[in-house]
């Protein structure tokens, strides 16, 4: 205990002390600091966003390194040798980042002084490299010394000790840039385009969400998403629950849930293509089994990707519930094995029957997994794609969300209609989200 006690005294004496947990006033002047310095960023991304443009400006570069000049200096070596290429330069940056990670958080006049040029200079290379336009590089150069700047500053603050900040930063920036020019950019970007025209030029205000649900392509592609997302998720979880009570008591269990999972394992395109074979229509000979057997019993071929309203888009929802069923057994029959046996075993004492026992102590003992399946393929319903693109490419009234906010932007360079199209997806997917989260939260409160 006495050496635990001196290592620890040792390991608090050598770490800068700071007030900022406990100072009232740190607080308030790293808050003040904070708030003047994002507002400053704001202002100048606003001033970048809006500056006149210059016409032919020049690019300002680091010399002649540059991302771009890097891409076509690996675009001139052999093929052979790019995969080296890029492991080297990989190697080199995951070199960097990790000595400033092992280094620069410790406590030292030269590690500090490590942290200040690793915070002021990384952001201004990293716009450098990029070559911004002669007219905007002083609004780029400054944003990147008031990001670094809060950086050093709320590090130089943190009571967690020296570095602390810095290395979090320094783990979570690659992956919160990916989300940040993948995710969280396109989205914000989309939401503002769904208010201008086709070519995103002109404001038109909520005319193309007015055209979402009142022209016939927009309408039917919102009525059929409804559709997918009502019945896909109930049925694949229906069928699904089915096979994992009764399989699970089945001799043969591994192998006939390798049957069931086997078309979980296949892309939506594979089974697309596996299914219109199915549903082939023709004269004479018949290639489509759903057909062979319509013409062996007398009836005539029917065309069941044309045959509207609802029963063609049926079709298609076969396909997707043909893929799901697997995901839901295999989690819902892991979720059945983990119901504590006593409790069956009490519920059979008192004389109930397999269905009750089923209802009253199986289902409420899996709910937690049964929201979680539900809601995970009812996302993936509303996502869907695929599917419609390859069995029908959305004609005859299948047209969903997914497939025609893709079919605006591709075929008709529809920008306002695509963009209105996906954020009417987004608030469709947006409250199952909420509630799995949320559900999520309750389960780890709960633990």
């Amino acid at each position: 205990m006495s050496l635990l006690s001196v290592d620890e005294q040792q390991q608090t004496h050598e770490l800068p002390q700071t007030t900022h947990g406990a100072d009232p006033k740190g607080r308030a002047i790293t808050r003040i600091v904070v708030i003047v310095g994002f507002v400053a960023v704001a202002a100048l991304l606003f001033l970048l966003i809006f500056s006149t443009p210059v016409e032919d400006p020049a690019r300002i570069a680091l010399g002649p390194v540059s991302l771009n000049t890097f891409f076509l200096w690996l675009g001139g070596l052999h093929p052979l040798a790019q995969i080296p290429a890029v492991l080297l330069v990989f190697g080199v940056v995951v070199g960097i980042v990790l000595v400033l990670i092992e280094f620069a958080p410790r406590p030292g006049r030269g590690y500090f002084i490590m942290r200040l040029v690793a915070c002021l200079v990384i952001p201004v290379l990293a716009f450098m490299l990029l070559r911004p336009y002669s007219n905007a590089v002083l609004y780029v150069v400054g944003i990147a010394l008031l990001v670094g700047g809060l950086l050093f500053f709320a590090d130089y603050r943190s009571r967690q000790g020296a570095g602390y900040l810095f290395q979090l930063v320094l783990f979570m920036a690659p992956a919160a840039i990916m989300l940040l020019l993948g995710l969280i950019y396109p989205a914000i970007s989309t939401f503002f385009k769904s208010f201008f025209d086709k070519t995103g030029t002109d404001f038109v205000g909520f005319e193309n969400y007015i055209w979402v649900f009142t022209n016939p392509v927009g309408t039917s592609s919102v009525i059929n998403t409804l559709i997918w997302a009502l019945l896909a998720p109930t049925i694949s979880v229906a069928f699904g629950l089915a096979y994992a009570v009764f399989i699970d008591r089945a001799r043969g269990e591994k192998i006939l849930k390798v049957l069931v999972f086997m078309p979980v394992a296949i892309s939506f395109v594979g089974a697309g293509i596996i299914w219109k074979f199915m549903y082939d229509y023709r004269q004479g000979d018949q290639l489509g089994l759903l057909n062979a057997l319509v013409t062996m019993f007398g009836g005539d071929p029917v065309n069941w990707l044309a045959v509207k309203p609802i029963i063609n888009t049926l079709m298609l929802l076969i396909v997707f519930i043909w893929t799901q069923t697997g995901f839901a057994m295999v989690i819902l029959s892991a979720a059945i094995k983990a119901v504590p046996a006593e409790q069956l075993e009490a519920a059979e004492l008192d004389g109930t029957n397999a269905w009750q026992r089923f209802t009253n102590v199986t289902v409420p003992g899996i709910r937690s997994s049964l929201i979680v399946v539900l809601t995970t393929i009812t996302i993936a319903s509303l996502k869907v794609y695929d599917i419609v693109a390859v069995m029908t490419g959305g004609r005859d009234e299948t047209s969903v969300l997914g497939f025609e906010m893709v079919n605006q932007q591709q075929r008709f360079q529809s920008y306002g209609h695509s963009s209105a199209l996906a954020v009417v997806l987004f608030l469709f997917v947006l409250p199952l989200i909420i509630y799995n989260a949320r559900s999520l939260a309750k389960q780890r409160e709960i633990r």
